[in-house]
């Protein structure tokens, strides 16, 4: 009988083990966790660009993968660019903002 336990808890053990092992992320996929952040950082920062007056008229559009954030679309100057940058950087969470913005 107390083999039995020994090994259910072992197996029990193992199990848990490669659960959480499975949710890991790698160097190219980001874990369950690390997409919802991602998630949250895009709605937040995509949120922020639609409330800011100057920047509302704009389709930008923000993809997140790790907390790096990238902007793309089309602008007309480079204040609104600049403008852009800095309210994705005031979002907690996010590492680092590629700019792909283009003045058009």
């Amino acid at each position: 009988m107390k083999r039995k336990n020994i090994f259910i808890g072992c197996l029990v053990l193992l199990v848990l083990i490669a659960t959480f092992v499975a949710c890991d992320s790698t160097p190219k996929q980001s874990s369950t966790g690390e997409q919802i952040d991602d998630s949250v950082i895009t709605t937040k920062v995509k949120s922020l660009l639609a409330e800011d007056d100057f920047l509302k008229s704009f389709k930008i559009s923000v993809e997140t993968v790790k907390g790096d954030v990238q902007l793309s679309g089309s602008v007309d100057s480079q204040k609104a660019i600049d403008k852009a940058v800095q309210v994705t950087k005031s979002v907690k969470g996010v590492k680092s903002v590629k700019n792909n913005l283009i003045v058009k």
